[in-house]
C-alpha cells in the first residue's frame, strides 16, 4: 500500500527543481563541449548595464567557462558553419584552457531580471574573469591569455 506523505511530496518538488536548474546549467554548459553532470559547482547569468548583453559564467566539475550573447549588435558574424542548426553570430563563449569562439546554439542565457555587472566590475568563475565597460563586456582566462570582447560595434576573439 502507497501512502501519501506531503513531508516527502515536498522534498520531491523541490528535487525536481534543483533537478531543472541542473539540467540549465548543463545544457548551457555542453554548447562549449562540458561535460553533462549533477553537480554544478558555482554558475552565474548576469547582464551589462545597457541590457544588450547577457552572460553565463560557472565553474562545472572544476571546468570554467563563460559565455555571452548580444541583442543588438553592427557587426557581421562570419558564415554560420554547415553543421549550425541553431542560432548563430550572437553568442561568443570559452571553457578554462581553449580559445574563445562564437557558437551556435538552441538554448540561451538570455533572461529577464538578471542581475547587472557595472562598469567597472568583473565577475569570476575559477580563472575565468569578465569584466564590465562602457566599450563592452571582456571575459578573460587568466590561466591561458585566452579572452573575448563583446559589444554593439564589435567582438574581438583571442
Amino acid at each position: 500500500m502507497v501512502r501519501y506523505d506531503p513531508r516527502r511530496s515536498r522534498l520531491r518538488s523541490s528535487l525536481k527543481v534543483v533537478a531543472i536548474a541542473v539540467i540549465s546549467v548543463t545544457s548551457v554548459a555542453t554548447a562549449f563541449r562540458l561535460a553533462a553532470v549533477a553537480h554544478a559547482d558555482s554558475y552565474y547569468q548576469f547582464q551589462s548595464p545597457t541590457g544588450n548583453i547577457d552572460c553565463a559564467e560557472g565553474v562545472l566539475n572544476d571546468q570554467a567557462f563563460a559565455l555571452c550573447e548580444i541583442r543588438d549588435h553592427t557587426w557581421t558574424a562570419p558564415p554560420r558553419p554547415q553543421a549550425c542548426e541553431g542560432a548563430w553570430g550572437d553568442r561568443i563563449g570559452m571553457e578554462q584552457g581553449e580559445a574563445p569562439s562564437l557558437g551556435c546554439h538552441s538554448d540561451t542565457v538570455r533572461g529577464s531580471g538578471l542581475d547587472t555587472l557595472g562598469y567597472g566590475e568583473s565577475r569570476s568563475a575559477g580563472p575565468i574573469t569578465c569584466d564590465s565597460e562602457p566599450s563592452g563586456l571582456t571575459c578573460t582566462d587568466s590561466s591561458t591569455g585566452h579572452f573575448f570582447v563583446i559589444a554593439r560595434d564589435s567582438y574581438e576573439l583571442h
